[in-house]
């Protein structure tokens, strides 16, 4: 059987008949008897899906990370589309080799390899002082970082859940730190990139890459956060980086994700922290946002589907027109350091990223 049906493309009311990445599952009781709780993805969105009893019994277990032949029909709950299951059989090995991949795994809509480069071009340009040059690069140009880096994604399903993510979050992160750098020039700016670069590395290990997106049993019991300090220890003493700088660096990585109610054992104490929480915690968000948009045509204005990420629902609100209708021209280019020029050097990024 091959993959006939797209999520991004399933309606209400629709019969379902195509195969599926089980991303999930989970037993849950209900009054009828058991049912499964399953997450299905492809590589343009998930959707929630369920098999309810007496169908449930038949599956004693059913592993995260296989491709299934799942037939039902598309419902709605709480204003979101989920899929009634009446049949699920698991692909054999066998059966799975013979697919193209590429059509159950979501990824960046950039190439993992110009990303990483133009994450080694940042470091080459704004790394002057030789200690942190030996380190970043050091660590950017191995054959470790260039072996994971490339397919691994930013988180499990919050922001950037899809291969390549972290790499474009990381690099979405730098630009955004090194713009507010020019902006306030009383920052380290080389701190500030060594962080942005490093901030989210342990997630290479704390996230087994794949099909399926899982924790590891490190990533469980340390987290990315003293994962890439672990990473980091051996490379900063032979990167010669003084000890104060390189302090500040943990610092920064301990503290990005801004308070202890998420995650982070340190609260931000530098204006270099400050300014890396910020801007990791914007490009999530905004991820988080344009992906719950999706759902709304281009040029059209409309509602997302509630967003439990975020906690609301989220508007397409119309677009300014990019020519003035009465004069007939656009807008007057903006002076160096106003918002134009903001997006000038953001401009790059694409849709896909924050």
């Amino acid at each position: 059987m091959d993959k006939t049906q797209f999520i991004a493309d399933l309606k209400n009311g629709q019969e379902v008949a195509s195969l599926f990445l089980l991303a999930s599952s989970q037993q849950g009781q209900a009054r009828n008897g058991p049912f499964w709780k399953l997450e299905l993805r492809d590589n343009t969105g998930s959707i929630e899906a369920k098999i309810w009893s007496p169908q449930s019994q038949a599956h004693t277990e059913l592993p995260p990370g296989c491709i299934a032949e799942i037939k039902g029909r598309v419902g709605s709950y709480r204003e979101r589309l989920e899929i009634a299951v009446d049949t699920l059989r698991l692909l054999s090995p066998e059966q799975q080799a013979c697919l193209d991949i590429s059509q159950f795994m979501a990824a960046s809509a950039r190439s993992p390899e110009v990303m990483l480069e133009e994450l080694r071009s940042l470091g080459r340009a704004h790394f002057s002082h030789s200690p942190w040059r030996k380190l970043i690069l050091g660590i950017l140009e191995s054959d470790e970082i260039s072996a994971l880096m490339p397919l691994a994604p930013a988180a499990k399903g919050m922001h950037h859940a899809y291969a390549g993510g972290l790499l474009e979050h990381t690099l979405s992160v730098a630009r955004v730190c090194l713009i507010l750098a020019d902006h306030y020039p009383f920052l380290d700016k080389q701190v500030l990139l060594a962080g942005a670069i490093c901030h989210d590395l342990g997630k290479l290990w704390e996230l087994r890459q794949g099909l399926a997106t899982e924790y590891t049993t490190p990533g469980r019991l340390l987290g990315h956060m003293q994962q890439v300090l672990d990473f980091l220890e051996p490379r900063l003493k032979k990167s010669g980086l003084e000890e104060d700088l390189a302090l500040h660096l943990k610092h920064l990585i301990l503290s990005h994700h801004g308070s202890h109610e998420f995650g982070s054992s340190r609260l931000p104490a530098t204006a270099e922290a400050f300014v890396l929480h910020y801007a990791d915690n914007i490009d999530a968000k905004l991820n988080q946002v344009q992906t719950a948009l999706s759902c709304v045509p281009e040029g059209e204005t409309g509602w997302s589907p509630y967003n439990p990420g975020l906690e609301r629902f989220l508007f397409r609100a119309p677009a300014s027109p990019a020519k003035d209708k009465k004069r007939g021209r656009s807008p007057a280019p903006a002076e160096p350091g106003q918002t134009g020029q903001l997006s000038l050097l953001i401009d790059p990024l694409p849709d896909g990223g924050a």
